[in-house]
């Protein structure tokens, strides 16, 4: 059996005992931080805004676990600043108020600045976050806030001119399995005096369990040793087939209302746009696994058949339609390979966005020309005095023509000869595109004949 070369945590303070495991391990120095290389890095501007004792207001945005608060508490150690921390959730303006009157108090009797760290900043709203901005602006409070949401969408303008976004990104596996070691090992604030051990592949399953997350991974491992502490110590052993038990199936990070959503379906769209089945189906798995609404992702890709692929493949609407309906008729878990399926035809199909194109292209039209008069020769005259008003004079019926088609105008005259849809030579719009060329030339050859 291979087992960890586990290292020794730091720290000489004292622990509360009862806290999480993830709360324990919280790194009490810049120097024990694993993670953010692109941030913490020598020469980076944070590393010299720190080092320099020159921080600026900034926003952390990172998914959950990514050790934003950790980052922030640190960054107020290491630059001897006042340090207050507050949630959105449950703070308000009032909130806000009492913190500038002491951060103001601080700044005159100790000569400290004060960081104000702000979990969720997105969830207060426009009028709380304007209460920040004289602050910020003035420097008398040095602001860092939290998020997981995009903030160029949860923050207000103002405030987001005023500081700098910092992306904190998800752990790496090799950063997860250093913070596991870690709290195995530490007999102060960790799991070391229970003298648990873990096989390397063990710790693999909790860092792929945690998804870059580590206070999932923590809370993971702290669940895992409860199990074990009370066996016999040659049974302290966490292997990965325990590990994968206890853990039973993976949360994979998914918000249907949050970020991750849109960036899953984005992720999907362009892998079929891009032509690659095999990305098109993990995107769809991924989505489906998280517990995304099947009919949803339906729904994208019957507008995506049209958007994307259109006439150079007419049955592409037809498959995914199927898809839906299919789905509709016979559900999880059967109804996922419908999906599947039509994934992989609307991937593997020919692509045309020129019927996207051209219909965006009549919007800006009417949109600049209003609502234009239908030409008299082909409105319908049902009374007579339609037809005195020379309602349908001069309309050519196409039937009576040769190969029904006959030269006649269809625009409003003051947009006569606009085209709007292009095709391509690609799969079937090749032949569309050949059938109106052949039009086109008709057309100039019976006006050249008048």
């Amino acid at each position: 059996m291979k087992t960890l070369d586990l290292f020794h945590g730091a720290g000489k303070n004292e622990v509360n005992e009862n806290a999480p495991l993830a709360e324990r391990m919280r790194p009490r120095t810049l120097a024990e931080y694993i993670g953010q290389p692109h941030l913490l890095s020598e020469g980076s501007l944070l590393r010299c805004a720190i080092e320099e004792d020159k921080l600026f207001s900034m926003i952390f945005w990172g998914p959950p676990g990514s050790g934003k608060t950790t980052l922030a508490r640190l960054l107020a150690q290491e630059t001897k600043s006042n340090f207050v921390s507050f949630s959105a959730v449950l703070a308000g303006v009032k909130e806000i108020r009492t913190v500038i009157e002491e951060a103001k108090d601080t700044l005159e009797n100790k000569k400290k600045k004060t960081i104000l760290f702000v979990d969720e900043i997105h969830r207060f709203n426009k009028a709380q976050q304007d209460a920040f901005l004289p602050h910020v602006e003035s420097g008398l409070i040095t602001l860092i806030g939290a998020t997981t949401e995009n903030p160029s969408f949860e923050v207000i303008a103002p405030l987001l001119s005023r500081t700098r976004v910092l992306l904190l990104k998800p752990f790496a596996e090799q950063e997860l399995a250093a913070i596991v070691e870690r709290a195995l090992q530490d007999k102060q604030k960790g799991l070391g005096k229970l003298q648990i051990q873990a096989e390397i592949d063990a710790v693999r399953v909790l860092v792929a369990f945690a998804d870059g997350d580590a206070r999932s991974a923590l809370n993971n491992l702290e669940a895992i040793v409860s199990l074990l502490q009370n066996a016999p110590a040659e049974k302290r052993i966490i292997t990965a087939e325990f590990a994968q038990d206890a853990l039973q199936k993976k949360a994979l990070l998914y918000d249907k209302n949050g970020e991750e959503h849109y960036n899953l379906i984005s992720a999907l769209h362009k892998s079929l746009r891009g032509s690659d089945p095999d990305a098109a189906l993990y995107w769809l798995g991924r989505m489906l696994a998280a517990g995304e609404d099947p009919l949803y992702i339906a729904r994208r890709m019957v507008r995506f058949a049209s958007e994307d692929i259109g006439n150079a493949d007419p049955h592409a609407l037809m498959v995914a339609i199927a898809a839906k309906q299919a789905f509709e008729f016979i559900g999880l878990p059967e109804g996922e390979l419908a999906l599947a399926q039509a994934a992989a035809y609307l991937a593997t199909a020919p692509k045309s966005n020129s019927l996207y194109v051209g219909y965006g292209q009549v919007k800006e039209v009417i949109a600049k020309t209003g609502y234009l008069p239908v030409p008299l020769h082909i409105r319908n005259a049902p009374t007579k005095l339609m037809k005195s008003l020379d309602y349908s004079k001069g309309y050519k019926y196409a039937h009576e023509f040769a190969d029904a088609y006959v030269a006649q105008e269809y625009l409003p005259e003051k947009i006569r000869g606009q085209r709007f849809y292009e095709p391509k030579e690609t799969g079937y719009e090749k032949t569309i595109k050949e059938r109106m060329d052949f039009w086109r030339q008709k057309k100039a050859a019976d006006k050249n004949g008048k």
